[in-house]
């Protein structure tokens, strides 16, 4: 039987897709660069949106904090697009943040190479890289 998902999560997955190709194709902004949205939270009420996106050459909120200010003025804009586009009732108000998971995730991925090589060093690995066993 097919998984049901709720109405925030179908809500939630149609902002998404909706917004990234808004933002590739209709701002403008040097700013902001290769985006990618990542995620959408929608609350229960469906008032309100946290909208989660990464920036190519970015790993950290610091470095992409133009980008999330930028996105954050022109929410208002990104919304009445929506309600244009769309046949919901009310479009929820949308707030940008800088998604580090894939940073970090870069982060973790560097850590467990240099154990293994370290390991190996020592003699405690006999397999190769990327060996799955």
């Amino acid at each position: 039987m097919a998984k049901e998902y709720s109405r925030t999560q179908r809500v939630a997955d149609y902002l998404q897709r909706e917004l990234a190709q808004q933002i590739q194709q209709e701002l403008r902004d040097p700013r902001i660069g290769m985006v990618s949205i990542t995620g959408v939270d929608v609350s229960r009420d469906l008032g309100h949106a946290k909208v989660y996106f990464t920036r190519l050459g970015s790993d950290c909120a610091d470095e992409a904090r133009e980008a999330a200010e930028v996105l954050n003025k022109a929410a208002g804009y990104l919304r009445s697009q929506l309600s244009r586009d769309s046949n919901m009732r009310s479009v929820p108000q949308l707030r940008f943040y800088f998604d580090s998971s894939v940073g970090r995730g870069r982060d973790m991925e560097d850590l467990i190479r240099r154990a293994e090589q370290a390991d190996r060093a020592l003699g405690l690995r006999d397999d190769e890289p990327g060996d799955a066993s």
